[in-house]
């Protein structure tokens, strides 16, 4: 079940946005394609990230797939339970398998993702 509220990027990562800071993680659809997640690298705090550019890797039994950041700006937290437990995306994809927050640089961004109904007709389409 994808949750409302949240928008979404074509390559399948959600973005809670709380102000001036931008929550991420992949969709649930993204983590059931990868399969079992095995490591997770996440970008430093302090980073500067930049829209649709690689901020991280994400290695599962199939694959190594790159987080692509979804928004441009600062990493404030990467979430750290993943170090030690990463199938908490697989598990929870949209609440303890958030992967890093963000100082959104360019709120403007936001108005390029998708909203829900736009990622469903992606992910059917798959």
């Amino acid at each position: 079940m994808t949750p409302e509220g949240l928008r979404y990027t074509e390559d399948h990562e959600w973005v809670k946005i709380d102000g001036d800071i931008a929550i991420i993680g992949i969709t649930d659809y993204a983590q059931k394609q990868l399969t079992d997640i095995v490591f997770v690298e996440l970008p430093e705090k302090g980073k500067h990230v930049t829209k649709g550019t690689s901020a991280g890797a994400l290695e599962s039994v199939k694959s190594v797939s790159d987080i692509l950041s979804p928004m441009t700006g600062e990493v404030l937290e990467t979430n750290q339970d993943l170090a030690d437990n990463p199938q908490l995306i697989n598990e929870d994809p949209y609440g303890k398998g958030w992967l890093f927050k963000i100082k959104i640089s360019d709120p403007a961004e936001a108005e390029t993702l998708l909203d829900l109904v736009a990622y469903t007709d992606i992910t059917k389409e798959a």
